[in-house]
């Protein structure tokens, strides 16, 4: 169970509670998240990034936060791709996965001696340092894709050239594969980072009060956030950096926040660092859940009912299609029981209190909430509207009888 792909599908039960929950939408947080973005330059990639936007990303998350805390050199989703490589049927397989321990080996030696995450030097070392590290941290995010998206994986230019000659497959090949524009986009993030004010925030913090790559592992579900420190901190590395607060964004930071609901990272800010524009954006958490319209219960509360969703949900909040009707009509009594509910006197929206009106009974609070109130009832979040939409048991495909005769194959898009 993911929390990024369980985000994907309006229908999943976990996108549905979100929906419900953060009453305003995501763009009240829009529109701050913009005001605070100023930024007179933004890195773009390089011609020769093409493709490996993603990989590029990957690699400069990783080596941001080794420049707080160097304690996991190696992430745990790349070590789970380099074991994962092993179950590769053939030669090739396991000379990835010995391949990748050798990558693994050498990237914890690297990051320990050149200390990293030391306050006493600068967040970007020497160039030539910086580009054989940014290697380094590109192969292991090819590794990571496999613990991803395994589809994606054999699309690499390391399974590529691991399945075409096994036998000439070595840490040296390896580290030679990235085209030099991913490694110059790294390392000019890197850089960039240093001018502004991600490295103020290092220079205030110690490496021992940060957690890189933070997960949530009582939470039944998948997540890894970038960073904690003073905050959670979450990185990006778009090219569009002015339309990176989607609604996507903005619940996926909202889901890492209600996962610790043991308060293990005592989070009190919400923050994003946009690493081709160097620009730092974040919100005390209550005023991030006001952005939100996450006004109808407290944190705490929010936190319970949504491990209760989780728990409920056994292991499948996250799923676009329910196995069985039984299923179906399990999820659904589920999300009504944890609706939050408007008392008398209170609006329907927000569950806020509603103002004294000398005049006639006000119905909402605001005329914002007036406005949502539509938009909410038209997608079956409120009571009157459509009926919600919630994973439906997948359809059946029937079998195709013994006599049958197949005349043609025609290719169909989803």
């Amino acid at each position: 169970m993911s929390l990024v792909d369980g985000l994907r599908s309006p229908q999943s039960p976990l996108r549905r509670f979100l929906d419900r929950e953060l009453s305003a939408g995501a763009k009240p947080l829009r529109d701050s998240y913009r005001a605070q973005h100023r930024a007179e330059h933004v890195l773009l990639p390089p011609p020769g990034v093409g493709t490996e936007a993603g990989t590029v990303g990957t690699a400069i998350d990783q080596r941001l936060r080794l420049a707080f805390t160097a304690a996991a050199p190696v992430d745990d989703a790349s070590l789970i791709g380099i074991e994962r490589t092993g179950r590769i049927g053939g030669g090739a397989g396991l000379r990835m996965r010995a391949v990748g321990n050798e990558l693994a080996l050498r990237l914890t030696e690297t990051v320990h001696r050149l200390d990293l995450d030391n306050r006493d030097l600068a967040i970007d070392g020497g160039q030539d340092e910086e580009e054989h590290l940014a290697r380094m941290l590109i192969a292991a995010a090819w590794y990571q894709v496999l613990a991803r998206t395994p589809i994606g994986f054999a699309f690499t230019p390391l399974a590529n050239a691991a399945l075409e000659d096994p036998d000439a497959f070595t840490l040296s090949s390896l580290l030679e594969l990235p085209d030099r524009d991913l490694v110059a986009d790294v390392t000019a993030q890197l850089h960039k980072a240093a001018q502004g004010p991600l490295n103020a925030l290092r220079a205030r913090t110690r490496p021992e009060d940060c957690v890189g790559g933070p997960t949530f592992p009582a939470a039944q579900i998948t997540a890894d956030a970038d960073l904690v420190v003073d905050g959670l901190l979450d990185f990006k590395s778009t090219r569009h950096p002015l339309a990176e607060m989607s609604q996507r964004t903005a619940w996926q930071l909202t889901g890492y926040l209600l996962l610790d609901a043991a308060d293990q990272y005592r989070i009190d800010t919400v923050g994003l660092y946009l690493t081709r524009s160097g620009v730092l954006t974040s919100w005390p958490v209550d005023d991030f859940l006001t952005l939100l319209g996450a006004c109808r219960r407290d944190l705490t509360e929010l936190r319970g009912v949504f491990a209760e969703l989780l728990i409920g949900c056994r292991g499948r909040a996250d799923a676009r299609y329910c196995d069985t009707e039984e299923e179906a009509d399990h999820v659904r009594r589920l999300l009504e029981r944890l609706a939050p509910v408007a008392a008398p006197g209170c609006c329907p929206v927000c569950t806020q209190t509603l103002p004294r009106s000398s005049r006639r009974p006000r119905k909402f609070c605001t005329t914002w909430c007036r406005g949502r109130e539509k938009v909410l009832r038209r997608r079956g979040v409120l009571p009157g509207g459509p009926t919600p939409l919630i994973p439906a048991p997948r359809k059946q495909h029937l079998d195709l009888p013994d006599d049958a005769e197949i005349l043609s194959l025609t290719t169909r898009s989803r």
